[in-house]
Parts: C-alpha cells; structure tokens; sequence
C-alpha cells in the first residue's frame, strides 16, 4: 500500500510528519511517496527523513522525489493509492489533480479555510466520508481505506467521472452564477444611485 502527497513541502510540519508515520505504523508494509521540487535539495531530503525517522519510520519507506514535468507528474499519482493531505494548510490544485487521476484523498479540516479545501472538494463529489475529525480518525480512515481493496479499486474507476460530474467541472454553471451575480449587484448599485 502506497500513502503519497505531491503538496509543497512548505506545508510540512512535525504534525503532520507524526501523524503520517502513525498511518504508516498502522498499515503493515505501506510506504510513502513525497513529491516537490524542494527534494532536490540534500540537506532538506536529510532533515525529512530524520523527521520520520524520528517518528519511528526506517527512511526505505519513504521516498523523496524531485520535480519533473506536469505531466510526468500526473502519471506519477499512478503509483500512489492513498493522498494523505497535509494540516492546518490542506491541498488545493494538488488535491483536484490527485481525485482528478483517481486517487482518494485523506483530509483533516479545521476551522480556517486554508484546511478546508479538501474537504469542499470531497463533499462535492460525494465523499466527506474521508474528512477526519481527529487525529485518529485521519488514521483510521487511512488505514480503513487501505484495508479496502475493492473500494480503492472503484474509487480510481470512478473518480474522474465523479469530478467531471461534479460543480467544480462545471465551467458554464459557474460562468452563469458569475453573471447573474454581477448583473444584481450592477442592477442593486443602479438603483441605490438613483
């Protein structure tokens, strides 16, 4: 079972760190795939890999991959089961791009909007089922999901589908909504004017 996260590794934090080596201890021989143009750096990929190893996590678990062109990158969320979202700054882009090819995402929202992204996405397309509550129901989410093979294989048929179906592939609906809010409030600032 492979867990992965393309998110800037500005996003990263000890949390974050801990929590995935604990859904990494609770997924027998699972790995994680980490990806950013930050891991061209030594001395960062270093400072990663004694972060999880000081979660327990030996470093052959975790990998550290460099940037690459966007498309090479988009065929690189075929080697990833999972996405694990980092917190309290949860994925944007990287989480649409990661449904978009088929992979669930893990999420744990908080109060501010910068960490509820992922989770307007998933409960767009019908599954805020993967939105944790708590630290341990981000594991057990992860590890629920993880243990679910068939489900994992449906959700990567689906999932393109469930996106392109949902609002946020909806560009005339949006366009729509924009114009009909633009021309109320031209039409409100017209009559207050008069």
């Amino acid at each position: 079972m492979t867990f992965g996260s393309f998110n800037n590794t500005a996003k990263l934090n000890d949390s974050v760190l801990a929590l995935w080596a604990r859904v990494l201890n609770s997924v027998s021989d699972s790995r994680l795939i980490l990806k950013w143009r930050t891991f061209n750096d030594d001395s960062f990929r270093e400072r990663v890999r004694q972060g999880f190893s000081g979660f327990g996590i030996a470093v052959e678990r975790v990998e550290l991959r460099g940037p690459s062109f966007h498309v090479d990158l988009l065929e690189e969320y075929g080697d990833i089961d999972i996405a694990l979202d980092p917190f309290p700054f949860s994925g944007g882009l990287t989480s649409c791009e990661a449904l978009w090819m088929g992979v669930p995402v893990v999420t744990w929202p908080r109060s501010r909007l910068v960490s509820r992204q992922t989770f307007a996405f998933l409960s767009i397309i019908g599954l805020p089922e993967l939105a944790a509550e708590n630290a341990d129901d981000y594991v057990r989410i992860a590890a629920e999901l993880a243990g679910d093979r068939d489900r994992l294989t449906s959700l990567r048929q689906t999932m393109c589908e469930r996106m392109r179906s949902s609002p946020l592939m909806d560009a005339p609906g949006f366009t729509r909504q924009l114009e009909d809010t633009m021309i109320g409030l031209y039409r409100r600032l017209e009559a207050e004017s008069h």
